[in-house]
């Protein structure tokens, strides 16, 4: 039993390093990502038979971060803005491995889309309908558009602050913010 759960801690902490490295080098290499896990190529082959291996485990990892987060921010109480406003924080520590994921799948998945993502765009779609239905979104977007867009700048925003452009602690009023108010000046009247 000892030696199962040792494999099981060694797998995340590969995974987590592999993540860690890949939000920051998507082009990193099996032996750039096996060096900054701190063990061997032939350990991470172990592990992992290639990279369609890890991207796959680490979309399982995305999936499970991004599911705790809409769990954690409990989108169906208070008001849509503070809803969203809830699951952006929650979802900050996992922006980055989710930016990658998505770049990833768009250049590799083709048509062979984890079920997973399926069930997080209909959560999150219909977080954005409730709120349209309830008359705090506007109804001339549809709820895909906005999931898209949500999903467009959390890892737009993660890049920024990964680059040192946004401050880490505004990451969220960013993301809001933008997607809710839009980019257009209000002009008082």
């Amino acid at each position: 039993m000892g030696y199962c759960r040792l494999m099981t801690l060694d797998r995340e902490q590969v995974l987590r390093s592999a993540a860690a490295l890949l939000t920051r080098k998507s082009t990193a290499t099996m032996d750039e990502v096996a060096r900054a896990a701190g063990i061997g190529r032939a350990t991470l082959h172990r592990h992992f038979a290639g990279r369609d291996a890890l991207v796959g485990a680490l979309e399982d990892l995305g999936i499970q971060e991004f599911e705790a987060a809409l769990d954690a921010a409990g989108l169906d109480e208070g008001s849509a803005e503070d809803g969203l406003r809830r699951f952006v924080a929650a979802v900050q520590p996992a922006a980055g491995l989710l930016s990658f994921l998505v770049t990833e799948n768009q250049l590799f998945e083709g048509d062979d889309v984890n079920e997973g993502w399926n069930r997080l765009d209909a959560r999150v779609a219909a977080f954005f309908r409730r709120g349209q239905e309830r008359g705090e979104i506007r109804i001339d977007l549809t709820p895909a558009w906005l999931t898209e867009a949500l999903y467009g700048l959390i890892g737009s925003c993660a890049w920024a602050v990964q680059d040192g452009r946004v401050a880490a602690q505004d990451f969220p009023y960013m993301i809001v913010e933008l997607l809710l108010g839009g980019a257009r000046r209000s002009v008082e009247k």
